[in-house]
């Protein structure tokens, strides 16, 4: 007796790339940058979202897709911050996005008065490395709350991303957290990752990082 086995995830990750292809070739026809904001729950990813729109909101149209498992609460604090569309994808338990949600959100933005995209995916720092959704770059947030060593636990997603952004450094002062160690441990994993140094709450880093999304909208 024969037996076939049906790669069931191979399959499923084959056309996710397929659908992460023309996620890409939409937004390349409207000169539109996508960025896919990854971290664990709590690294402070939705306050640096907000604070961001508050200091580009008036120089570069912003649209943003929220991931969650549950609730779109994300979804809510963020659109007080902007008068665009702001698309909650609540993935019923799901632990990342695929590259159809978005698919399906781009439907309802106007790419056409769209400078960057920001994906705010699910907080998780495994499955979502491995979901291509059409973005430019992964850019993967961790705060000085969760120990020197995340990198090094989540090696996957600091080898996709191409920026990597230490949040809540405010809190330094209050914690055993060795700075040193944490940006050693990074370039361990990936010697190419850019690293911005930042406070959401307090601002402190954040001109840094607007003046690299300026550099990256409709480039």
């Amino acid at each position: 007796m024969t037996i076939h086995t049906i790669e069931i995830r191979e399959r499923v990750m084959a056309k996710n790339d397929e659908l992460a292809g023309d996620v890409r070739q939409r937004l390349a026809q409207h000169r539109v940058t996508a960025l896919n904001l990854v971290s664990s729950p709590g690294s402070g990813k939705t306050t640096l979202l907000e604070n961001t729109l508050a200091r580009l909101g008036g120089q570069i149209q912003i649209a943003i897709v929220t991931g969650d498992v549950q609730t779109q609460n994300d979804a809510d604090r963020l659109a007080k911050h902007t008068d665009k569309l702001v698309q909650a994808i609540v993935t019923g338990g799901a632990c990342h996005l695929d590259a159809r949600q978005i698919l399906t959100a781009l439907d309802r933005i106007d790419l056409t008065n769209t400078d960057l995209l920001f994906i705010e995916n699910v907080g998780n720092l495994v499955c979502p490395a491995s979901w291509d959704l059409g973005e430019h770059a992964k850019i993967v947030v961790f705060s000085v709350t969760e120990g020197e060593d995340k990198p090094l636990k989540y090696p996957k997603m600091f080898r996709e991303a191409r920026i990597a952004i230490l949040n809540k450094i405010d809190l330094l002062p209050h914690l055993q957290f060795d700075l040193d160690v944490a940006l050693a441990n990074t370039r361990e994993v990936n010697p190419e990752l850019e690293v911005l140094l930042l406070s959401a709450a307090t601002g402190e880093g954040m001109n840094e990082w607007c003046q690299l999304l300026l550099r990256s909208a409709k480039s």
